[in-house]
């Protein structure tokens, strides 16, 4: 007998209804599967116990229409006897930017540079990406950066009625 056997004999004695999953595991996932969740949580739910079922990954990724990635990550969760804490990880990349992080934001786009020590006179968003990386130790691209304003109404161009206020030197 090798040692493969001996695994699936210990899952049979363990979970005789299922490959991966203990009874309870597998009847508080239906139970969740049940209830109002997000579209992701249901997907994660489905994969573990489409697993338990034997169902292969390829046959789960067509069924869900999901990737082969994910599929492998939560089938690993199963087999490994933590499908009970499928909602310890949470959904989606940490939020790199809280609400300190915006509030500062407000007030260096509503100031001028040269209150923080620099010689220029606008911001831009090369500059504040910067600055916030050294306050907040968060790097985000210009990108992020840019949208993040956006969303918050701000903006590091100059308007038409600050043109008219700046007095720019005579040739």
């Amino acid at each position: 007998m090798s040692q493969y056997q001996s695994k699936s004999d210990r899952h049979e004695a363990i979970s005789p209804h299922g490959q991966y999953l203990t009874p309870f595991q597998r009847q508080l996932l239906q139970k969740r599967l049940r209830e109002e969740l997000p579209q992701l949580y249901r997907q994660r739910i489905a994969i573990m116990l489409l697993a338990d079922e034997g169902k292969s990954q390829t046959e789960i990724c067509q069924t869900l229409g999901c990737c082969a990635a994910t599929v492998r990550h939560w089938m690993h969760v199963a087999r490994s006897g933590m499908a009970h804490q499928w909602q310890d990880s949470p959904k989606g990349r940490p939020k790199a930017v809280n609400e300190a992080y915006l509030e500062k934001l407000r007030e260096l786009i509503s100031s001028s540079p040269r209150e923080y020590g620099y010689s220029f006179r606008r911001w831009t968003v090369n500059w504040l990406c910067k600055h916030l990386a050294d306050e907040f130790g968060v790097k985000l691209s210009d990108r992020h950066l840019k949208r993040l304003l956006k969303q918050l109404g701000l903006s590091t161009l100059v308007r038409p009625r600050e043109l008219q206020k700046i007095n720019y030197p005579k040739l």
